[in-house]
């Protein structure tokens, strides 16, 4: 990278630090804020997100999701580190974003990942939302192992790991409706993916085990893991 190009990026990266920093220190509405997060650029989105003190209505909401999926990094983890937050405070605001939760739990950068997740469990008891989004989870978890258990993990490709990545996300997911969803439907994914050769597959499904204690085909699998040659996977 020669001098010039060196000094273009540099002056950005310092306007949009100075346009972020602005409105981290000054008072602005709520309605300026929501407006940045629907028409700003990517400094003012991401800044604006974090500002925010409260999702007030539908439409806010509305638009505060359409950044957590299909935009720049920076806005989506930003959205995604207030989710949590703004869900508790309203979950039937986001009872429609099924699919947006969906996307959200696989999301390329892991912090994205976990804080969807944190924010799912102010969702378990809303029935409009459940009643699509576990359906879709499953569905998805069960159409991504088949073709997993038939990858040579060893390979280490990208597009194996792409996709054992998206796998990993989705049990971890799961680990949180347990409660929730069918033990037959349980029980036909762990014992998928119990025989995965990815430990962190299993490190999941032995997460998974551990929330569900005295049936016998799960106890069963339990004492399989509990052998595994893993430690992350046998401390179940």
């Amino acid at each position: 990278m020669n001098q010039n190009n060196l000094d273009i990026l540099t002056e950005e990266y310092n306007k949009d630090f100075n346009t972020a920093l602005n409105i981290y220190i000054n008072s602005y509405s709520h309605e300026y804020l929501i407006e940045l997060l629907k028409n700003g650029t990517i400094p003012e989105k991401q800044a604006s997100a974090i500002k925010l003190d409260k999702i007030n209505t539908e439409e806010d909401a509305e638009i505060f999701m359409e950044n957590l999926t299909g935009c720049d990094g920076k806005i989506r983890e930003a959205v995604s580190f207030r989710l949590p937050e703004f869900v508790k405070n309203n979950p039937h605001f986001y009872e429609n974003f099924s699919q947006t939760f969906l996307d959200a739990i696989i999301d390329i950068n892991g912090n994205i990942c976990r804080n969807t997740i944190k924010a799912l469990e102010y969702l378990k008891n809303n029935e409009t939302f459940t009643n699509k989004f576990i359906p879709e989870l499953i569905q998805k978890t069960i159409d991504i192992i088949e073709p997993i258990k038939k990858f040579d993990l060893q390979e280490g490709k990208y597009k194996i790991n792409k996709v054992v990545f998206k796998l990993y996300w989705y049990l971890e997911t799961i680990a949180q409706f347990t409660d929730i969803i069918p033990e037959d439907t349980l029980l036909q994914i762990v014992s998928e993916t119990k025989n995965i050769q990815d430990y962190t597959i299993r490190e999941k499904t032995a997460k998974i085990l551990s929330n569900i204690n005295s049936i016998p085909e799960f106890v069963k699998i339990k004492q399989e893991l509990k052998n595994d040659q893993n430690y992350y996977v046998r401390r179940i």
